[in-house]
């Protein structure tokens, strides 16, 4: 199967709040909220202390920082922090901070049956550009890890929602071992074990995803492998535990058994109701403005309709609507990040990936930053995107505000020899 039960680790710890931190690749270009993180679960049991937030991964002192997160990770196990749920998955209930509910199953995936590069037709597919360089560095914090602590999600398009809300219905049955506030004002998380006969219901109705002939009829295109997963959040993770069965497979460390060979995730259907496609905005800093926006405006023209290809530029001097008048790409974002990724090839500079509208707004306010601010896309496009021009533009869209992402609560093995 792709999608398989997995030795699931829960802490025990009487303040899972201070264990549960948000997933690390949020808020990097805001030092302020991991400062607040460190000091809230200092000398605590925390996932904190055995991920590593990439706002740190430039930072001189990185090394140190993964050898302190290798050892942590290994004193955790030796010290019988986590309770293991043999060959389990784990229903799981994340209220948001606007209140909405969203609904998940925690197990493990085969990368067998992934490969992130464009074009692919594995049952698991990304859905936005894979940036290979971003590899490398997550690569290095893995390959010595004892554990992995999962933020990857993956989505099915499942619109009757007859399989994780199905299960989500007969939670009185099943064992809950979670239910807590999570820091930072986001939101509460509940976990039960899903029993036996869910699991077997889960099972089949997930087999029935994988049929080609259905496959080929919903989406009206005719494929010889089905896409079933789309990864919705934490496509460099996925990415990165691909390349580390990689190369465990190439050392000669891996068998068609080994933990490496799988990943931990969440899956959640494309159609659950809290799911809401946000753009993910951009920031390009350490740039003269006056010339960003000349090269810009050679591509563009100032408009006032929401017509094709149309954006808002943000700058100390203000914002204006712009249209790309001969667009790169067949999304907006597309050509956008085409945009910044010439300039900064020329003229030097460097681009951050911004949820917040406000924050956009804050990290543009002088004359070495400019912001871009971009329209969600249409959730309902995704899969039949993917499968007709493959992966999207990198950093399309996000599932959610930051603090609404997935927060790191369980674990796996998968490095047992150390």
């Amino acid at each position: 199967m792709t999608f398989n039960p997995a030795d699931i680790l829960i802490p025990q710890t009487d303040d899972m709040t201070a264990w549960s931190v948000v997933a690390c690749d949020q808020y990097t270009s805001e030092p302020q909220y991991w400062d607040e993180v460190e000091k809230l679960t200092k000398n605590k049991p925390s996932a904190y202390h055995v991920v590593l937030p990439e706002l740190y991964l430039e930072m001189d002192g990185v090394d140190e920082r993964i050898r302190k997160i290798n050892e942590t990770m290994i004193s955790y196990c030796n010290s019988g922090l986590f309770k293991e749920y043999k060959s389990s998955y784990i229903y799981i209930e994340r209220t948001q901070k606007n209140g909405k509910v969203r609904k998940g199953i925690i197990g493990a995936v085969d990368l067998e049956d992934y490969d992130y590069n464009k074009g692919s037709e594995t049952k698991i597919r990304a859905t936005e550009g894979t940036v290979t360089e971003r590899i490398p560095p997550r690569l290095k914090v893995r390959m010595d890890a004892k554990l992995e602590l999962p933020h990857i999600m993956l989505l099915i398009d499942d619109a009757k929602k007859q399989v994780i809300e199905k299960i989500g219905e007969n939670t009185s049955s099943f064992e809950k071992i979670y239910d807590f506030e999570m820091m930072m004002d986001s939101g509460s998380v509940k976990g039960w074990l899903i029993d036996e006969k869910w699991t077997a219901y889960l099972e089949t109705e997930l087999e029935k995803l994988e049929d080609i002939s259905d496959f080929n009829k919903k989406y009206g295109v005719s494929k010889n492998n089905p896409l079933v997963f789309a990864v919705g959040d934490g496509n460099h993770s996925l990415a990165t535990a691909k390349e580390y069965y990689n190369t465990m497979k190439q050392n000669g460390k891996a068998d068609e058994n080994s933990p490496a060979r799988y990943a931990l995730c969440e899956l959640v259907n494309l159609h659950d109701d809290s799911l809401v496609f946000e753009a993910i905005h951009r920031v390009v800093f350490d740039i003269d403005t006056d010339n960003f926006m000349t090269e810009l405006e050679k591509i563009c023209t100032h408009c006032d309709d929401t017509n094709g290809q149309v954006f808002k530029i943000v700058t100390s001097s203000g914002e204006k609507t712009l249209k790309v008048k001969n667009p790169s790409a067949n999304l907006t974002v597309g050509s956008v990040q085409n945009f910044i990724d010439s300039y900064i090839l020329k003229f030097g500079g460097r681009v951050d990936y911004i949820h917040g509208e406000d924050v956009v707004r804050q990290l543009s306010s002088d004359k070495t930053s400019c912001g871009i601010l971009l329209d969600a896309m249409d959730k309902n496009d995704l899969y039949k995107t993917v499968v007709l021009d493959g992966a999207l533009p990198r950093k399309t869209f996000s599932m959610g505000d930051a603090c609404d992402k997935r927060f790191y609560n369980e674990a796996r093995i998968i490095n047992p020899g150390l």
